[in-house]
């Protein structure tokens, strides 16, 4: 057959037999592989990665102060998606590198892996890696200003996407010192730009726990309409501006930063155990509490930076726990001789615990700093912190044996639980109960298609069974209210029987043995009414799925079904609406105003015999009558809907809304399950009088 596409040119073939030579390679100069792919460096384009650029420029703030030559930092977020950090530091060099011939601010701003964190005596310690931060928020930038005030003068330079637009300028004298980096991420590499104010509080409450003695200031100026020069101001909160505002200072370091975790905890002993020391070159701080809880609570730092996924000292931290506890336990007869130790599960258990190590050539694993792997920091956390809390055990007796009095609980906790926990199992791989009797699986064994409905009650769940595609969709009912797992053992737990359904269903086990390669649903989707009942069972299950499935929700397989609360009828128009606002907007676009709707009484509950009436009367007139006026269903649960709505609504892939669950920061959401699921009534009581006003209410 003739074609008239042109004849590709064929390659030219060398030795190799391909087109691949010198000529094949790309290099990327400057900051041009940053912009090429920013996820190496900040993880994400997300709002995660957003907010990554802040931390990466109050780092550089911070180190200063780890070092003594800073004891003010102020992160401002002003008009027009511009981010301000200031510090009262040394002040950036503006001095001509020996090396790239330019100002050596210029070289910092614009140059990988260019710092004063490569040894020599720029920084002994350091939170930052590679010296990649501040160049890299200014790659990603379509504006960065860096000013320095430095031997009683004050320079300026200003970058575009990297790329300085002129030299280091000196524009006047300074009887200050310090630096202000001010930039405004670029829009081509964030789809949204959007800085949560909470957020960045919440970081740097954290970071003042951190750095003793050092005073961090955040301003959220984004919506002040006066005139701000830049050039005039060093500190923000000077001008008095009425903006929202918070300023840290702490004195009591780790251990306040483990009062302040557990302020809604009951303690198990009052003296928080706390020691700093130094060891082979790296200085340990650990302070730790127990509290009457079953979670633990492990946070880790190294060089000041959260290492959300442990790492090395933490390794080290759980070893030495495990080996103290045990040795003293046996040492005074808490433990007897023919009775097993404390495994490292049992001793975590109701632990809060802060573990913080600063040495001079740190190492992590990957850009975003989540994990430490520096080797020597092991071995120097279990020797410092093993010495430390064996003499505090020795020298607090009454509270060593209420800690011990714990641990011990929760190692009988966990035989009774492990003893539930496989006969449940065993159960079910036994007596032919592999899926429980109320779930109806769908066909697919293929996990990646398959999804399960997790509905409210036996009239949505069968709704939801003849209403799904059973070769995809499987569907659960629970019967009420599941059990309250947030301070439930696992043997409470697979008592009941909603719970251990669902934990047979998805196939993933659970504890120790929970394994989420075995998940048989990559879409789990928890479908309840939209009334006060349907939003505690979904609290109830999110609890659940938190504390005991968090794999589930880390690997994004937890899903919120989004019903409609409205059906909307005109004529032979059906339309269905989230919400109130979605409603009154599908009513404006006909020309309906709600207002009147509501004043005549006219719609809302309608029998489905008047609906057919006014269709039927639109369809005969449809040139004399202009209007009919709608008919408005108000769901109340999705019991009510047949299963064509629910398919329609709420099932179809392709019509459907959903939310999916995610942990952006697990620690709020860990005191937020604690506030809201657990024993502290009075702190519950708080937040909801804190929060009632923007709570939806059904009444």
């Amino acid at each position: 057959m003739a074609s008239t596409e042109k004849k590709k040119k064929e390659p030219k073939t060398g030795a190799a037999g391909s087109g691949y030579s010198a000529e094949s390679i790309t290099v990327l100069e400057g900051l041009e592989p940053v912009r090429k792919r920013p996820g190496m460096y900040i993880g994400t384009t997300g709002l995660e990665g957003l907010h990554h650029l802040i931390w990466e420029v109050f780092d550089n703030s911070r180190d200063e102060a780890m070092g003594g030559h800073a004891n003010d930092i102020e992160v401002t977020l002003l008009p027009k998606n511009l981010v301000r950090v200031a510090d009262n530091g040394r002040g950036v060099p503006v001095d001509i590198h020996k090396q790239t011939k330019v100002s050596a601010l210029e070289t910092i701003m614009t140059t990988l892996h260019a710092g004063g964190k490569f040894g020599g005596d720029g920084y002994k310690v350091s939170g930052g890696l590679h010296g990649v931060g501040v160049s890299v928020v200014n790659a990603l930038s379509t504006y960065a200003k860096a000013e320095v005030h430095r031997d009683g003068g004050y320079y300026i330079q200003e970058y575009e996407r990297g790329k300085a637009k002129a030299k280091v300028k000196k524009v006047g004298s300074s009887d200050w010192r310090g630096t202000i980096i001010t930039f405004e991420a670029d829009p081509q590499i964030f789809p949204e730009i959007k800085y949560d104010f909470n957020k960045i509080v919440a970081h740097l409450r954290q970071q003042a726990y951190l750095v003793k003695a050092v005073r961090i200031s955040v301003i959220d100026a984004r919506d002040y309409s006066g005139k701000i020069d830049l050039a005039d101001v060093r500190y923000f909160r000077e001008l008095g501006f009425l903006v929202p505002s918070q300023t840290f200072y702490f004195e009591g370091g780790l251990k306040s930063l483990v009062t302040f975790n557990n302020r809604f905890q009951k303690p198990v002993h009052d003296s928080v155990f706390y020691v700093e020391k130094e060891a082979d070159g790296v200085a340990v701080e650990v302070a730790l509490q127990y509290v009457d809880d079953i979670s633990a609570r492990l946070t880790a730092f190294a060089n000041n930076t959260y290492n959300a996924e442990g790492g090395t000292h933490v390794t080290g931290f759980k070893t030495a726990l495990t080996r103290s506890l045990n040795t003293y336990a046996r040492k005074n007869n808490i433990v007897k001789e023919a009775e097993e130790n404390f495994t490292g599960d049992d001793v975590l258990e109701g632990l809060t615990a802060i573990i913080s190590i600063k040495m001079r050539e740190v190492q992590f694993e990957g850009q975003t700093k989540g994990k430490l792997g520096s080797v020597e920091a092991r071995g120097a956390v279990e020797t410092v912190f093993s010495e430390g809390f064996s003499d505090f055990l020795d020298a607090h007796p009454d509270e060593a044996r209420a800690i011990c009095a714990k641990v011990l609980l929760a190692l009988k906790a966990r035989k009774a639980a492990k003893a539930a926990k496989d006969s449940v199992l065993r159960k079910g791989a036994l007596d032919g109960m592999t899926l429980p009797g109320k779930l109806a699986d769908c066909q697919s064994k293929d996990a990646s298609e398959s999804e399960i409905f997790i509905v409210e009650g036996d009239s949505a769940g069968g709704s939801s069974k003849q209403g799904r595609d059973r070769r995809t969709q499987a569907v659960l009912p629970l019967r009420g209210k599941i059990l309250n797992v947030e301070r439930a053992r696992l043997d409470k737990m697979l008592a009941s029987n909603e719970i251990k359904n669902l934990v047979i269903a998805m196939g993933t086990a659970i504890g120790d043995l929970f394994d989420i390669s075995k998940l048989r649903y990559h879409k789990i989707i928890i479908a309840t009414d939209a009334d006060v009942d349907g939003a505690h069972i979904r609290t109830l299950l999110l609890t659940l799925f938190y504390r005991h499935f968090r794999g589930v929700i880390d690997g994004g397989y937890l899903y919120i079904a989004q019903p409609p609360l409205f059906k909307v009828k005109i004529g032979k128009e059906v339309g269905y609406m989230q919400d109130e606002a979605e409603l009154e907007k599908y009513l404006k676009e006909k020309g309906i105003k709600k207002t009147e709707l509501d004043e005549s009484g006219a719609g809302e509950g309608e029998t489905e015999g008047e609906e057919e009436t006014l269709a039927e009367e639109e369809e005969k007139t449809p040139k004399t009558r202009k209007s009919t006026k709608p008919s408005i269903q108000r769901y109340k649960g999705l019991g009510e809907m047949n299963p064509e709505e629910l398919w329609e609504t709420t099932m179809d892939p392709e019509r459907r809304t959903l939310r999916q669950v995610t942990i952006e920061d697990a620690q709020d959401a860990d005191r937020v399950f604690d506030i809201l699921m657990g024993t502290d009534v009075p702190a519950r009581k708080s937040f909801i009088q804190s929060n009632a006003k923007t709570a939806t209410l059904d009444i």
